[in-house]
């Protein structure tokens, strides 16, 4: 509870060191609010229960909370002792309390390969900037661990501090600091909106010239996935339906958050359409759920892009032949093309990256 409230509970991973506590001298990953990774050589997570959650069966809430998982897979690490509840062995029966401390120490869970065909951009001894491949986490988080960028960077540079991420599927620049002293000037920048990133991504349909999408993402009450959000505000430089200029939803709802992305098209072919995105804000999914919501899903999206069915069945593990035809990719064609910040000296770093796809 400490490391979370020195985290700010934030959405998606953040890295921190704690300093004191039991905790001192670990490293500090925060997934989401209620549940966070002490890790120095080994995996270990504690989640407690939420008031919401407070009156389900164990094995339930881990099926339905943690789906990389199956029910035969959790029952296993229940009767191994390797899931615990309040630190002590427990059935998969047990009716879970407010408060209650679910451990997870797994002795082996198997992880899926990954692309490790990571490369440094620049590097000094306050930063690195690294140019990450498609399908490659940038922190541990559900089956991953050892196959996630943080995990390499740590054999050959020790302690790292990431300055944001992306997604596991999304390449690009990714900006990272080297010490304690440097991640919290950094961030700093970050807070200020003074770090810079521009996107490439590739939608289907075609695009206007130039777009300014500013108002809010919230969950999105029509999906079966949890995590899916939807974009409601003004499009200028869009009419129609698809500017949801009538959907703005109240800006304190659990979950909503404002955002605002400056999209302009590099070039359109085909039915496609090749997209450079600014982001004013940096929020979940933002520049994703964005385009997916004013009609211009994105290609090789199961979440975002033309059916989240998609993503349903690559849970599953059931996604077809066709189903890989019509994702024309094996990852989001989304890619983070610039960065700019300002170094330690006050001197002005900018770094770019060719994508991986295009038209």
């Amino acid at each position: 509870r400490d490391a979370q409230r020195r985290l700010g509970g934030a959405r998606g991973w953040r890295m921190d060191e704690q300093q004191g506590g039991g905790l001192h001298g670990c490293q500090i990953l925060q997934a989401h609010p209620g549940i966070v990774y002490a890790c120095a050589v080994e995996r270990k997570a504690i989640t407690e229960i939420r008031q919401s959650d407070a009156g389900s069966i164990l094995l339930d809430w881990l099926v339905t909370r943690f789906t990389y998982c199956s029910p035969a897979g959790w029952e296993r690490f229940i009767a191994s002792g390797e899931l615990t509840v309040n630190g002590k062995r427990c059935e998969a029966a047990l009716v879970l309390r407010s408060g209650d401390q679910v451990g997870f120490a797994p002795s082996s869970l198997e992880e899926p390969p990954v692309d490790q065909s990571y490369s440094i951009v620049c590097k000094t001894p306050d930063w690195l900037v690294v140019d990450k491949p498609p399908n490659l986490p940038c922190h541990p988080g559900g089956r991953f661990f050892r196959h996630t960028l943080w995990y390499l960077l740590r054999q050959d540079y020790g302690t790292v501090h990431f300055i944001g991420r992306l997604d596991r599927e999304t390449s690009g620049l990714v900006l990272i600091a080297r010490n304690p002293r440097e991640a919290r000037r950094l961030q700093d920048q970050q807070a200020e909106n003074r770090i810079r990133k521009t996107y490439l991504v590739l939608v289907h349909g075609d695009f206007p010239p130039s777009l300014n999408a500013r108002g809010f993402l919230h969950p999105d009450p029509t999906s079966q996935v949890r995590k899916k959000r939807r974009y409601s505000g003004i499009a200028a430089g869009i009419s129609g339906p698809a500017a949801n200029e009538d959907s703005v939803p109240d800006a304190g709802a659990p979950g909503t958050e404002s955002c605002e992305t400056r999209f302009s098209l590099v070039e359109s072919t085909g039915g496609l359409s090749l997209v450079r995105a600014g982001l004013i804000t940096g929020r979940t999914h933002q520049i994703r759920a964005t385009l997916c919501s004013l009609g211009f899903p994105v290609v090789g999206d199961k979440l975002y892009g033309v059916d989240e069915g998609f993503f349903l069945r690559f849970v599953e593990g059931t996604l077809s032949v066709s189903d890989r035809k019509l994702l024309r990719m094996d990852h989001q064609a989304l890619h983070a093309e610039r960065l700019e910040f300002m170094d330690a000296d006050g001197e002005l770093v900018e770094l770019e990256s060719p994508p991986r796809f295009g038209l």
